[in-house]
């Protein structure tokens, strides 16, 4: 009997074939905390997942509608609807460094990845500074937990904290990545991991980077959004 890893408290997992034999399903929540992840799931928009009513919500249709954006990021897919009790697990994961953190979100990554077609896996880099006080990057750690190990094609050219910029400044930041990569990424399929999907912002100032690199095509998986 293990421990859940996010209360600590006792999980008692009912063993089926499945289970017994795929060894690689670890129990890691318990049912209460379990509960408090809420997918998502019905009417959500086709480039980001945002939950719409229409296929395009109005943020992915002014991004579309920018010369300079539109077709740069092919969609994103996010899990789990970034509620009060995923925004503290996730800092709890970023910020506090509980890095274990990452394999409550490994089994759902997995599932998600075998629907996505990618030649790629690659994250969005941390500032020299920011990874030091973390000890990790969080889609690297995000991406190890559910099998895939992950390219290093960027890097972050200033140090700035995204989550400390207005909405208005994230959509109007100059470009904050530079291409690193050593694989060839020609006419590939990338997909970046990151933890949270907001505006949109970063990933595509992410994807815009890789696209001029020679990549045909850049979607990104988010846990939260």
């Amino acid at each position: 009997m293990g421990k859940c890893y996010v209360c600590f408290e006792p999980v008692v997992a009912a063993v089926t074939w499945e289970t017994f034999l795929f060894q690689r399903q670890k129990h890691v929540l318990c049912e209460e905390c379990s509960s408090k992840f809420v997918k998502l799931t019905g009417d959500l928009c086709e480039k980001c997942h945002r939950q719409n009513k229409e296929p395009i919500c109005p943020d992915c249709t002014k991004w579309e509608s920018s010369p300079e954006w539109q077709g740069v990021l092919e969609k994103n897919v996010s899990l789990f609807l970034y509620n009060d009790f995923l925004r503290d697990l996730i800092a709890r994961f970023k910020y506090r460094g509980d890095y274990a953190l990452a394999e409550v979100f490994a089994l759902e990554l997995d599932e998600k990845f075998q629907t996505l077609s990618f030649d790629v896996v690659t994250t969005i880099p941390l500032s020299g500074d920011r990874l030091y006080e973390r000890g990790f990057n969080q889609g690297e750690a995000l991406s190890l937990a559910a099998g895939i190990e992950p390219i290093n094609l960027l890097s972050r050219t200033h140090s700035e904290k995204q989550s400390k910029k207005t909405r208005r400044e994230r959509l109007h930041m100059e470009e904050i990545f530079s291409f690193i990569g050593t694989t060839d990424i020609q006419n590939k399929t990338i997909l970046i991991i990151d933890d949270i999907y907001t505006t949109g912002a970063t990933i595509r100032h992410a994807a815009k980077i890789l696209k001029v690199a020679g990549a045909s095509k850049v979607s990104s998986i988010t846990i939260a959004r």
